[in-house]
């Protein structure tokens, strides 16, 4: 963080400084009393079962030397109307007086991590970059995350999440974009917004904003997506597998793991790209990432060589583990939609070729009203890939275990009440050579499932 003293900070949010000298300097921002350190400003976060006030006192017991607040307390604070909100203004007022750097933002139904780690390596070849850890996608993370950029930052790159009409267009009045990736729309979150239609809008709200002389790069693969290119006046850059893109792949192939290997063409340029991640849906997150560096002037041949460089940054996204006992893991438990989970399917049917194949599954949620026929398209598609084992796990994973029961007389279908229960399943069972994918929405916590099996090496 750029450092500032506490009477800036408090002018910039519309603040009251209270029990604190307002030339006391910060230089962090975070919402985590347990990592405090000289110099951070703590942000008092009440949330539906944790007030963050309540953890001030051990804030400033680490060597926070203020907090920002919606009430006074004992210790130092900036009293403000609502503390995410002044977060946010924080973020902009840097944003726009402090920072000189180049501002991209994305956002979609599935990959965006993937696709903001990637473009992240991409832009770090040419320039001192910034990027959001994990999914720091809400209106606390990406105000988090602009406020980790300075003066030398030359790239900022921010993933933007979606709870409701109007939240990516919020995200981009902090932010200020000029680079707006919009990767893909699914039905992630339609229990929210309603229809996919809703989607689409609430997920295009990140061309609007975008200036003129900005870069609008979408994916022309997606139907949904295309139709929301006349919200923009930027540069339109195009990304996908159709012949018509501005950068495209051709020749997708897939090895034995599921990573994929293709040919990226950019007007007449043509190089070949071998990715070390699984999936073939990450050859799309690749190309968004492309896009992006075509976009701000990047050499092909240098984006083709990040691409080839890149590994998996972010926790639970199609994570490989071996385990002692000689089974692959595939973690991918950090969320789960219709999309992803077709995506991650796809994948464990690949990398299990020859192998016995294991599908541990659980929730997917926010479908609202689609929820049970979307998790029947799910048990059919298991069917339909011929994967061996089917693990649900939860009450709502019911109707994955029925429809693959109607499609399936080789599937072997088995059901766990929850995480603990799949993990003494899977432990007397599993054998030498297995892969298993382990996929849920994140509340499931699915994740315990495949630290269990297969613990990550503690250096």
């Amino acid at each position: 963080m750029i450092p500032m003293s506490v009477g800036e900070i408090a002018d910039a949010v519309r603040g009251t400084c209270a029990h604190v000298d307002s030339a006391t300097i910060v230089t962090d921002a975070i919402v985590d009393s347990g990592h405090a350190a000289p110099g951070a400003m703590f942000v008092a976060i009440a949330g539906e079962r944790v007030d963050g006030h309540e953890f001030a006192s051990a804030a400033f017991s680490g060597g926070a030397c203020v907090a920002l607040t919606s009430r006074a307390l004992d210790g130092p604070c900036i009293v403000v109307d609502d503390p995410v909100l002044a977060l946010g203004r924080l973020a902009h007022w840097v944003r726009v007086h402090r920072l000189q750097c180049t501002v991209v933002g994305i956002t979609g139904s599935s990959g965006k991590t993937s696709t903001k780690d990637l473009v992240a390596e991409v832009l770090a070849c040419r320039g001192s970059t910034v990027a959001a850890a994990g999914s720091f996608n809400t209106e606390v993370g990406v105000p988090l995350t602009i406020l980790r950029a300075d003066e030398a930052t030359q790239y900022l790159v921010l993933e933007m999440g979606m709870r409701g009409a109007g939240h990516i267009q919020y995200l981009c009045d902090i932010a200020l974009p000029s680079v707006g990736v919009l990767i893909n729309v699914g039905l992630a979150h339609v229990g929210v917004v309603g229809s996919i239609e809703g989607v689409a809008r609430a997920k295009g709200e990140i061309l609007e904003g975008l200036p003129r002389e900005g870069f609008a790069v979408i994916n022309a693969d997606d139907a949904a997506v295309v139709a929301q290119v006349g919200r923009t006046s930027a540069s339109i850059v195009s990304f996908g597998t159709a012949g018509s893109s501005d950068v495209r792949a051709t020749d997708v192939r897939l090895d034995g793991q599921a990573r994929p290997s293709f040919t990226l063409h950019h007007y007449d340029h043509a190089v070949p790209v071998s990715l070390l991640l699984h999936g073939e849906h990450s050859v799309h997150n690749a190309l968004a990432a492309a896009a992006v560096g075509v976009c701000l002037g990047v050499p092909i041949e240098v984006i083709a060589a990040a691409l080839r460089a890149a590994t998996p940054r972010s926790s639970w996204r199609m994570e490989v583990h071996e385990s002692a006992e000689g089974w692959t893991i595939v973690n991918d438990a950090y969320n789960a939609n219709p999309d992803s989970m077709r995506a991650a399917l796809h994948a464990l049917a690949a990398m299990g070729s020859g192998r016995r194949t294991w599908a541990v599954l659980g929730e997917m949620r926010e479908l609202g009203d689609l929820s049970e026929s979307q998790h029947e398209e799910v048990g059919r598609l298991v069917a339909s890939l011929g994967i061996a084992n089917l693990l649900c796990v939860g009450e709502a994973t019911r109707p994955i275990e029925r429809a693959c029961a109607q499609e399936s007389s080789t599937t072997r279908i088995m059901w766990a009440s929850g995480p603990e229960e799949a993990i003494d399943l899977l432990r007397g069972e599993l054998a030498f050579g297995d892969v298993v994918l382990v996929k849920a929405s994140r509340s499931i916590g699915l994740e315990r499932v495949s630290e269990a099996l297969a613990p990550k090496d503690p250096s």
